[in-house]
């Protein structure tokens, strides 16, 4: 308590000690943003987009407007090299939503992704050319089982959600989860990834947060738990390291957004001369019913 009292006295009797920290926020040329993935058993998908101004008000017609068309994307395992396809989607009466995935008319170069298996993918947009590799590790890091516990104190009607996972012994293995709700769409976690640098060879025992939709202001009350009567499907995806370090500073930095105490926090892309990622994904999914 003496070191808190210190800390105060000193911050209001010494303003002569502030420093005027300046963040440079003037428009910058806009850059390629990249959204791709790769899962076991899945077709490639890929989202291109132009980076927006800090200050934008974000619409949804300028999310559309920042859709890139007309690109060259391929994606190679090694064998076979595809040229993706543009698809449009209308998710809503607002927005509209584009992407790369296989071209059905050239389906004997198509493929699905595979455990331990890389994955080149190339972008030709706007007069220039990007690459990334990513890979679809092994599905190493397992679930061996999943359950559910009661919260404790009064409220009766929440849950968690509570997975027993055997990591192998060799070093540098990485996770990504996501979590569903009632057959509704996945959600990742607030902090979504994992690895084993300190349960590397060991069996242990760990709550799975419920998922979060980021678009909606976070309750720091009921975050994590799920409700009595919820089917929970639990996907969860091995990943290589810089698909591991792309989503672990973003999600970084989405928690710090507006804490003036944190230092500044670079994502850490894969794709030369872009933002965003290429990100391979090994998939296993589990399934848990909480009963009422």
């Amino acid at each position: 308590m003496r070191n808190l009292s210190f800390i105060l006295l000193f911050i209001i009797f010494c303003p002569a000690c502030e420093r005027t920290v300046e963040i440079d926020l003037l428009d910058r040329e806009s850059k390629l943003v990249v959204e791709g993935t790769i899962e076991s058993g899945q077709y490639p998908r890929v989202q291109l987009s132009r980076s927006l101004d800090f200050y934008s008000k974000i619409t949804p017609e300028m999310l559309e407007q920042s859709y890139i068309h007309g690109a060259k994307v391929t994606v190679s395992n090694g064998t076979r090299t595809h040229q993706l396809k543009e698809y449009t989607v209308k998710v809503s009466d607002s927005l509209t939503v584009f992407y790369y995935s296989i071209d059905p008319l050239a389906a004997n170069t198509a493929f699905r992704g595979a455990f331990n298996t890389s994955y080149t993918l190339k972008i030709e947009a706007e007069g220039k050319s990007y690459e990334s590799v990513t890979t679809i590790p092994g599905n190493d890091l397992k679930v061996d089982s999943m359950w559910w516990i009661k919260t404790e104190g009064k409220d009766t009607t929440k849950a968690r959600v509570m997975v027993r996972v055997t990591d192998p012994p060799v070093r540098g293995n990485y996770v990504r989860y996501f979590t569903a709700r009632n057959r509704k769409g996945y959600l990742p976690g607030l902090n979504s990834v994992v690895d084993d640098q300190v349960v590397n060879g060991t069996t242990f025992d760990i709550a799975m947060d419920a998922g979060y939709d980021r678009s909606e202001k976070l309750d720091f009350d009921n975050y994590g738990f799920f409700e009595r009567g919820d089917t929970v499907t639990l996907k969860f995806c091995n990943i290589d390291k810089a698909t591991y370090d792309f989503w672990r500073t973003l999600d970084f930095a989405f928690s710090s957004a507006g804490n003036p105490f944190t230092s500044p926090t670079k994502v850490l892309g894969n794709v030369d001369g872009a933002l965003g990622y290429w990100g391979g994904y090994a998939v296993d999914i589990k399934n848990i019913i909480i009963p009422r």
